[in-house]
C-alpha cells in the first residue's frame, strides 16, 4: 500500500500533466467563479437544487436533521435555519442524517442516509416527499437501501436522465467494515467502496420494476481509502459527468474528482481531479462532498476551515462541462 503522501504526489502529477495538456491543445484552465465560504455555519455534504431559487440541503447538523439555505442568484445565500426532514423514517435515528439530496419531480423527493434503528454504525437510504422545496419531507417507513453485509449505504443523488429515465446513484459504504487506518480503510485488506446506480420509478419512492444495481465506479490505490459523494450530470454533448470525493475527509488529501461516460451505466473512466487542498485554489482545504447541478453550469461543495476544525463550511463554483472535461 503506497503512504498518503506518495497518493497525492500522484494527484499532484495528474493534475501538472492534465494543465499542460490542456494548455497545449488550447483549453482554457481560467478560474470562472468559485465562491466561499457564503456563510459561516457548518454544512457539509451539500446538494443543490434550482426552481423559483437555488436551495442547498447538508448533512446533519446544529440540531437539524437537513439544514436548508437558499440564494435567488447563486451568489448570495442565506441559511434558513429549519429542518427540511424534522420527522426520519421510523427506519432511522434522527440527528444521524448524511447527504441528503432534493430532485424536483412533481413535487419534490429528498434522498438520504441515516443510521439503521436495526443495525446501529451502519448507514442506509431513505426516501421522503414534500410538495414544497423547503419541506416538510415526509420519510417513507422503510430504507430504500440497506446493504448491512457490505457496510451500508451512503450519499445517496437522484438523477434524471435526457429520455425521463430517474436513476439513484450512492456509495456502498465498504470503509465502515474496513480493518483501520485512514477512515478505516487503509490497512489490508481494503473494502471495495463502491458506486452503484439503480433505476426508480417515474415517483423516485422506489426501483423500478425489473431493475437491477449496477456497480459504475470503484476505489483504486490512487484514491486512498475510498471513493464517495457522487453526483451525475450530463452535457448538452451527451457524456455523463459523474462527481465524486476520494481519500478520507478528515485529511488533506481529500477532493473532488470525477469520472465521464457515454451511457449512463457506464464504463465509466476517472479523469484528472478537480479540486484537490491548495490546488488550484489556495483558499481551500479538503474540499469535498460536490453535487452539480442537471444543467452541469454550477457546482457546490464544502471545505474545511483548516486541519483542526470540525466545520465544513459551503462553496459554490460556475462550471462549465466541454468533451470529458469539467473546467471551473
Amino acid at each position: 500500500m503506497r503512504s498518503s503522501c506518495v497518493h497525492r504526489v500522484i494527484k499532484l502529477l495528474n493534475f501538472a500533466i492534465f494543465t499542460w495538456c490542456a494548455t497545449a491543445l488550447g483549453v482554457s484552465l481560467e478560474k470562472r467563479s468559485i465562491a466561499g465560504p457564503v456563510f459561516s455555519q457548518n454544512f457539509p455534504d451539500p446538494s443543490v437544487i434550482f426552481t423559483d431559487a437555488y436551495y442547498a440541503f447538508s448533512t446533519t447538523s446544529a440540531g437539524l436533521n437537513v439544514p436548508v439555505a437558499t440564494s435567488p442568484d447563486f451568489n448570495t445565500w442565506t441559511y434558513l435555519s429549519h429542518d427540511a426532514l424534522p420527522t426520519v423514517g421510523a427506519w432511522t435515528i434522527a440527528n444521524t442524517i448524511w447527504a441528503p439530496d432534493v430532485v424536483a419531480d412533481g413535487g419534490y423527493v429528498l434522498f438520504y442516509a441515516g443510521e439503521s434503528a436495526a443495525n446501529p454504525g451502519f448507514h442506509c437510504v431513505g426516501v421522503a416527499t414534500s410538495i414544497n422545496v423547503e419541506g416538510p419531507y415526509a420519510p417513507q417507513t422503510e430504507p430504500l437501501v440497506c446493504p448491512i453485509s457490505t457496510g451500508g449505504a451512503i450519499d445517496p443523488a437522484g438523477f434524471h436522465d435526457v429520455n425521463g429515465d430517474f436513476y439513484l446513484v450512492w456509495k456502498v459504504d465498504g470503509n465502515n467494515i474496513g480493518h483501520g487506518g485512514s477512515c478505516n480503510n487503509g490497512v489490508a485488506p481494503i473494502v471495495p467502496t463502491p458506486i452503484m446506480i439503480q433505476q426508480l420509478t417515474a415517483e423516485g419512492t422506489a426501483f423500478a420494476v425489473g431493475s437491477t444495481a449496477t456497480e459504475i465506479l470503484d476505489r483504486d490505490d490512487d484514491d486512498g481509502p475510498l471513493i464517495e459523494a457522487p453526483s451525475l450530470a450530463r452535457s448538452s454533448e451527451g457524456v455523463y459527468f459523474l462527481t465524486f470525493s476520494s481519500n478520507c475527509y478528515s485529511t488533506s488529501l481529500y477532493d473532488v474528482s470525477y469520472a465521464t461516460a457515454t451511457n449512463v451505466l457506464g464504463p465509466y473512466t476517472k479523469q484528472p481531479w478537480l479540486m484537490i487542498t491548495g490546488t488550484p485554489f489556495a483558499q481551500l482545504y479538503a474540499p469535498g462532498g460536490a453535487d452539480i447541478t442537471p444543467d452541469g453550469t454550477k457546482l457546490v461543495f464544502h471545505a474545511d476551515l483548516g486541519t483542526t476544525s470540525d466545520t465544513r463550511q459551503l462553496y459554490t463554483a460556475e462550471i462549465t462541462l466541454s468533451g470529458t472535461t469539467i473546467s471551473i
